[in-house]
């Protein structure tokens, strides 16, 4: 008898749980906490001009001024939401490319191809030290989805 109550009880819990799921948007692709950092939700992007500078910089290997570097991390650190740092440096580096006219497999600045500087975007959170949500738990603090679009 106690097996049938069991069964309707979990039965029961699934319904509901599937209706507040549905009813929340748990399925939707913008669900979780990096969905805090959507522009259509009223999330500021941060410009992240100084990371924006170090990662031209580096790219071309020139040495990057300890103020560059001092700003770009701050500006990366000021953002609250460490869910929003990863996408913030990709939004930098995007407006970067459209600023540039880069196309796939350019260079974007001479003696500096795409594929460098999207790595070099993504390191950015490990070089300064910020920490960024890692669900691997490699210890890595790489935006490998800045460098990785497509994984």
């Amino acid at each position: 008898m106690w097996m049938k109550t069991v069964f309707w009880g979990l039965l029961l819990f699934m319904l509901v749980a599937t209706t507040m799921a549905v009813e929340y948007g748990a399925r939707s692709h913008n669900s979780g906490p990096w969905s805090w950092c959507d522009p259509a939700t009223g999330y500021k992007v941060s410009a992240l001009t100084g990371c924006r500078a170090m990662v031209k910089l580096q790219c071309v290997g020139s040495q990057v001024p300890e103020a560059v570097l001092r700003d770009c991390c701050q500006q990366l650190a000021d953002i609250n939401n460490e869910w929003c740092r990863c996408g913030d440096l990709s939004s930098m580096l995007r407006s970067v490319y459209q600023e540039l006219g880069v196309r796939e497999g350019k260079e974007v600045l001479p003696g500096c191809r795409k594929e460098v500087m999207k790595l070099t975007a993504a390191s950015v959170p490990e070089v300064c030290k910020v920490p960024i949500p890692n669900p691997s738990g490699d210890g890595a603090g790489v935006c490998y989805w800045v460098a990785y679009p497509d994984v």
